[in-house]
């Protein structure tokens, strides 16, 4: 008998997310007898019957490409009792044998809540800010830490022929991975992440200890989520489907009070979405390949409720009750990097 199994790709979308569904498929397809059925646009897709077919054919030369054919949204159907009644009635409807869930935090939150419904649910790992618990690495952050160290790279040459402090705000909601990968791979003077507050005396005194060296420029990269005293800068107070405020404008704020405290010439540069755009690295083609493999071989051998995950070298299996134990945070031991090599 041929078994259904949905896919859906859910909140911002990241690069690899095409690789882990064309995996998928392929899987499938050497398996033998399942129909995959794609779910647009996260789980709106559930709750309003949004699909698509997942055939050879339509992920065929979409490995390479960033975003998700499937769409994506921050819908959370267990934000309301009706659009959660209807979306496991749709479950049961489209006749679904077992789900994929490609997320983060929220996403995955949502899977095993359906999970814990009674429903057939099988977890995949995606975030760019590397935050999530019980795996090593998401597919997503190698891509991100490569463009944002890219452009720590060439920022540097308008620094030095400017003499100017250049901040570069890199994506972090409340971990601050990117930064410090980037921030160290680029040769950053400052990096200032969510887990530390900002010390601004410790800051412009890294400034002013290579100005007194003869070095008149100096590169920030900063998290938008760092905090000033204890707060985050936000772009907005709107609240998103999971309770989440929308961070930014922590590096103007910054330049700001460089420019106040220290007088010198000082520009911010905000990367946003640009991290999670274009073409994933190979890195993240090869992780997310595996994950889309050991995903269908998850639901081809029964499991329920579990997340696929990297450990070491080896992709394994963690209960999704793993992600709602918080988040993956920068630890006091990998902060010593900063203060090692970054000047405060």
């Amino acid at each position: 008998m041929v078994k259904r199994v949905g896919m859906l790709t859910g909140g911002g979308d990241c690069p690899g997310l095409n690789a882990v569904i064309r995996a998928a498929v392929r899987r499938a397809l050497k398996y033998g007898d399942y129909e995959m059925v794609g779910l647009r646009d996260g789980w709106k897709g559930l709750s309003e019957k949004l699909t698509m077919p997942l055939t050879r054919e339509s992920v065929s030369g979409i490995l390479h490409r960033g975003g998700t054919i499937l769409g994506s949204s921050r819908t959370n159907i267990f934000k309301d009792d009706a659009v959660r009644d209807k979306a496991l009635a749709n479950y049961k409807e489209m006749g679904l044998d077992a789900l994929i869930a490609i997320g983060g935090e929220d996403t995955l939150g949502a899977a095993h809540k359906l999970s814990e419904c009674g429903y057939n649910v099988i977890g995949v790992p995606k975030t760019i800010d590397n935050d999530l618990i019980g795996t090593d690495y998401t597919f997503g952050f190698d891509t991100a830490v490569s463009i944002a160290t890219e452009a720590i790279d060439r920022l540097h040459s308008t620094a030095e022929s400017h003499h100017r402090v250049l901040i570069c705000e890199v994506m972090g909601r409340h971990a601050g991975w990117i930064a410090l990968h980037s921030g160290i791979a680029g040769g950053a003077d400052c990096v200032l992440i969510p887990e530390k507050t900002i010390n601004m005396d410790s800051v412009c005194h890294a400034i002013k200890s290579r100005m007194d060296n003869d070095v008149n420029f100096s590169i920030i990269v900063v998290a938008e989520g760092a905090k000033f005293e204890g707060k985050e800068v936000l772009s907005s107070e709107k609240l998103d489907e999971f309770g989440h405020v929308q961070l930014g404008g922590i590096a103007d704020q910054l330049a700001k009070k460089i420019k106040d405290q220290m007088g010198v010439d000082t520009r911010a540069t905000v990367l946003g979405h640009i991290q999670r755009g274009g073409s994933p690295t190979a890195y993240d083609r090869f992780l997310s390949t595996r994950y889309g493999l050991a995903a269908m071989d998850a639901v081809h051998n029964g499991k329920n409720g579990v997340m696929v995950a990297l450990s070491g070298k080896d992709i394994v299996e963690v209960p999704l009750t793993k992600v709602s134990e918080g988040i993956k945070t920068v630890d006091d031991k990998t902060q010593e990097l900063i203060d090692i090599f970054l000047g405060y």
